[in-house]
């Protein structure tokens, strides 16, 4: 038996104005792989979140960090990256333990996270306004500034990533930030106030609150100290948030989840494309927004690409993220549950070739399930199961596939696979999603704008389209007297 303890000693508190705060309640956490008990995290409801909006407004407002210089802020926002590679090894297997995920694809989110804070700490200083001709006897420019407080309401299934790509582009713009880590999988976070310590940051410009959606999440969004909410998840939660914006009139960004496509013509090379379609459903159990979960195959190439995939799909191997399986745990029983009815509605709708129940074991465990011939505008077809369960639907033509494709109520992403150009720029011209590959899934990295369509939400992380979401734009215009 391997050791899944997680080694390592951490006060488990709230950080608040660069204090570790305690709290008698406690929220549980489990691992997801073995069921047992790893960690009790201290609980935040109304009075920690008042505390921490009171530290990041006082320090917003006393200029301790908007008013730092640009390049020495970028320092401190690079180091913060420093510090989560010096710390690779043991932040990974926190991770891997504390959401379930294999240890391979946490060390790639504890990278890809740091890497997020080398990129935006590098452009803190190229925030550079215009300069407007009006003409002899006027001088006319923009300024950028930051909202101020910025709240991160961040989704368990890549807890440390989803929180750092929008916190470092708000920290580098000069914002004071709050975190609310997601109660299954907040381990990882704590480590982002030990990097604020190990760079120096201003007290109140990071602060962290682990505590229950209806009790830490909805008082943060609806305080009336926060001036921007960034959020990641659910249509239904995100909608409540934005209600709860509209009400103050306050900027969000939403990143909603999705159905996401990827369109597979006749002359793919077929095994490079599975290998796509591997890592795009059956990462990390299909618990990406992101994901492929519809895939949309030619007719005269439907036979040959659903045997090949459920071949590589039959020799995946599944256990503890620990000891080196492709295919993880679910976050959690209730998460195994809801995939398991999806599964069981495609049993009525399609023809399912592989998988199709919770696996025979301890832990949160899902079988790679795979339906064929599934109809467009079917349940497993539209809706997002957040699982690894793939819905392969055929097409005839090119006109078709666009229109299976975009019948959908997300816009997340979409995929072509095609060796031919002519084909692959008609289709990304006529897809509507917020990003495009084209024979990669995941084509881009953390320098790409990442975001969606429809109700897959609007507002862009990564990339440098993403810093200005955390900027407010200020016109000074002068009269030159004589």
């Amino acid at each position: 038996m391997s050791d899944y303890n997680l080694n390592v000693s951490h006060p488990w508190q709230n950080y608040i104005n660069g204090q570790w705060v305690d709290n008698p309640e406690k929220i549980p956490v489990y691992d997801p792989a073995t069921e047992k008990l790893i960690a009790e995290v201290a609980r935040a409801g109304q009075a920690e979140v008042d505390m921490a909006v009171a530290a990041a407004r006082a320090c917003h407002e006393k200029g301790e960090w908007k008013g730092v210089r640009p390049i020495e802020r970028g320092r401190k926002v690079m180091g913060m990256g420093k510090y989560l590679m010096d710390n690779l090894d043991e932040m990974a297997r926190v991770l891997c333990i504390d959401s379930g995920k294999p240890l391979d694809q946490a060390v790639t989110e504890v990278t890809s996270s740091a890497r997020f804070f080398e990129y935006y700490g590098s452009h803190a200083d190229k925030m550079e306004g215009t300069s407007i001709p009006l003409g002899d006897g006027y001088v006319d420019f923009t300024v950028y500034e930051p909202f101020g407080v910025t709240a991160h309401v961040v989704p368990w299934n890549y807890p440390l990533e989803c929180a750092v790509r929008s916190v470092a582009a708000a920290l580098a713009t000069g914002n004071t930030v709050i975190i609310k880590s997601p109660e299954l999988d907040p381990l990882t976070a704590y480590y982002l106030a030990d990097a604020a310590e190990a760079v120096g940051l201003p007290d109140g410009v990071l602060n962290i609150l682990c505590g229950y959606g209806h009790e830490a999440g909805a008082a943060l969004v609806s305080h009336p100290g926060v001036d921007q909410i960034v959020f990641t998840g659910s249509v239904g939660t995100g909608q409540s948030i934005m209600h709860a914006a509209a009400d103050r009139v306050i900027p969000t960004v939403m990143e909603l989840g999705g159905k996401s496509a990827g369109i597979v013509f006749p002359d793919a090379n077929l095994d490079y494309l599975v290998e796509q379609a591997k890592w795009g459903i059956f990462m990390n159990s299909g618990q990406v927004c992101s994901a492929m979960s519809r895939m949309v195959v030619h007719r005269s190439y439907m036979d040959e690409v659903v045997e090949t995939l459920a071949d590589v799909t039959s020799n995946l191997t599944m256990g503890h993220g620990l000891e080196g399986h492709f295919v993880n745990a679910l976050i959690s029983n209730n998460q195994l549950e809801r995939v398991q009815e999806y599964v069981n509605v495609g049993k009525n709708e399609a023809e399912m070739i592989i998988g199709g129940s919770m696996a025979d074991r301890e832990g949160y465990f899902m079988q790679p399930t795979i339906f064929t011939n599934v109809q467009s505008g079917s349940r497993i077809e539209q809706e997002e199961i957040f699982g690894p369960v793939l819905s392969v639907i055929p097409f005839d033509d090119e006109e078709e596939a666009i229109a299976i494709a975009n019948n959908s109520d997300y816009g997340l992403c979409a995929g072509i696979f095609t060796n031919d150009l002519n084909k692959a720029m008609r289709a990304a011209r006529d897809l509507k999603a917020g990003q495009i590959y084209v024979n990669e899934w995941w084509a881009g990295g953390v320098e790409t704008p990442f975001g969606g369509y429809k109700k897959s939400g609007f507002g862009r992380e990564k990339g440098l389209a993403a810093m200005m979401n955390y900027v407010q734009t200020k016109n000074v215009g002068i009269k030159i007297l004589p």
